[in-house]
């Protein structure tokens, strides 16, 4: 099962992965990402793979 990584540091809070992927990620009260799933499943990586190709500051990754 794939892997969800985020670079709290490089996140920015523009929120693009939240408007992706709502049930896998969201944004806390200082702009930062946060992961509410650390697994992927095969259902959410199409959302997921769209979530981590429209962060603009590339802050989060997936390992397989």
């Amino acid at each position: 099962m794939a892997v969800l990584k985020a670079d709290f540091e490089a996140c920015q809070g523009y929120a693009n992965c939240v408007v992706a992927a709502p049930e896998v990620y969201d944004i806390d009260d200082d702009g930062t990402v946060v992961l509410l799933k650390q697994e992927i499943s095969d259902e959410d990586r199409a959302k997921v793979d769209e979530a981590v190709s429209s962060c603009p500051t590339s802050a989060l990754s997936i390992e397989d």
